[in-house]
């Protein structure tokens, strides 16, 4: 049973503050965001509703980066880039051979492939330009 979601305007500004950033969020950066525009906005809140946008798939998690996990509204097939020293996710456009590697071991060990990641990382060009 697929559960009714009621509007909320704090639930529509927590997805739209994750879709209209290029930068893979903490929930604590999206909670600082909209803390001067919905005073009583917890961190709670931020947190029970991208883990139901992950559940609707209409997030993906970038997984626990130094001990917070990252967001991502892209949920098209892509890559990322991940500096190794100011921690920036940046998205990479388009996909890569290793995205039919999910197809393979599907046919092969009969998996069911759910999810797929694909990560570079490096020095970003900020901090290239510091060095």
């Amino acid at each position: 049973m697929v559960r009714k979601q009621n509007f909320s305007r704090k639930r529509q500004a927590i997805f739209e503050t994750l879709q209209n950033t290029k930068g893979h969020p903490t929930a604590e950066w999206i909670h600082q965001s909209l803390k001067h525009e919905y005073p009583d906005l917890s961190l709670g809140t931020v947190y029970r509703n991208l883990a139901q946008f992950k559940e609707e798939g209409t997030v993906i998690s970038m997984g626990v980066i130094n001990g917070q996990e990252r967001f991502d509204s892209n949920i098209e097939p892509h890559s990322h880039f991940m500096c190794n020293q100011c921690n920036a996710i940046i998205d990479i456009k388009g996909t890569f051979p290793n995205y039919t590697a999910a197809k393979h071991i599907e046919q092969v060990y009969d998996f069911a492939v759910e999810e797929q990641k694909l990560f570079f990382y490096g020095i970003c060009n900020n901090c290239k330009k510091k060095c």
